[in-house]
């Protein structure tokens, strides 16, 4: 059985099990399988804490480059209907940027859509097992 750091410094001493009987390591099943899930427990809940440490962060570091992002289209927009002002009134410009980005929002928004739409057709898990039981139950009492 592993004690604490003694006052040689060592990190680990092990006792000499040689001697023991059978009985005796037998006996010490328990605390010792107690020991290895409580360690597990802990090393689980570490390494918990830091996964969700590390996940925050980034999450956070995400969201700040999303606010970016947003606050970076308006500017590429601007730039597109300065370059299309060259050619053509700037109303225009504007005009034909805001109907393409329109075409661009409904395209997306369709193709959420579409995708809403497979979740009505999937089967929801808690029917599928009613149903089982139902079957089941139907088979029982045809016997």
């Amino acid at each position: 059985m592993a004690a604490p750091r003694g006052s040689q410094g060592r990190a680990w001493a092990f006792r000499d099990r040689a001697d023991d009987g059978f009985l005796t390591l037998v006996g010490e099943l328990p605390e010792l399988i107690r020991n290895l899930i409580v360690a597990e427990i802990g090393a689980a809940k570490a390494w918990v804490g830091k996964t969700a440490k590390d996940a925050g962060i980034g999450a956070g570091w995400m969201a700040v480059g999303l606010i970016f992002l947003f606050w970076s289209v308006p500017a590429l927009l601007t730039f597109i209907i300065a370059g299309l002002s060259s050619w053509w009134p700037v109303w225009l410009s504007a005009l034909v940027v805001f109907g393409i980005v329109l075409v661009i929002a409904a395209f997306f928004a369709l193709l959420g859509i579409l995708r809403f739409r497979r979740l009505t057709r999937r089967e929801n898990p808690a029917a599928a097992a009613a149903r089982d039981v139902k079957i089941v139950k139907d088979v029982a009492d045809e016997f």
